[in-house]
């Protein structure tokens, strides 16, 4: 059980650090960045439209054809990367708790 809330933790501070790296780069005006940041996470995007049926989309997002909506891809593809960051994050941060 310590394990799973150990994790739990490192994950949660992984995505606290990922929003805070966003955040920093919004600061600092490095919008090309976080575009390269946005291209890590088109992939599971367009994964997540295409496989997941169109009523689940409608009923999350509310737009009708969810998988064609511009808005729907952007904000997803903007949240699977932050989320990539932080599962990143938070598994080194797991793993070097791990070693104590």
């Amino acid at each position: 059980m310590r394990i799973v809330l150990q994790l739990g933790a490192c994950l949660a501070l992984g995505m606290f650090v990922a929003l805070l790296i966003l955040a920093g780069l919004m600061f600092a005006q490095q919008f090309e960045v976080i575009n390269l940041i946005v291209v890590t996470g088109k992939p599971l995007a367009h994964l997540a439209l295409v496989v997941l049926p169109d009523a689940f989309w409608d009923s999350v997002t509310g737009a009708t054809d969810a998988a064609n909506n511009d808005s729907v891809r952007s904000f997803l593809q903007m949240t699977a990367a932050i989320g990539q960051i932080a599962l990143l994050v938070g598994a080194g941060l797991f793993r070097v708790s791990l070693e104590e």
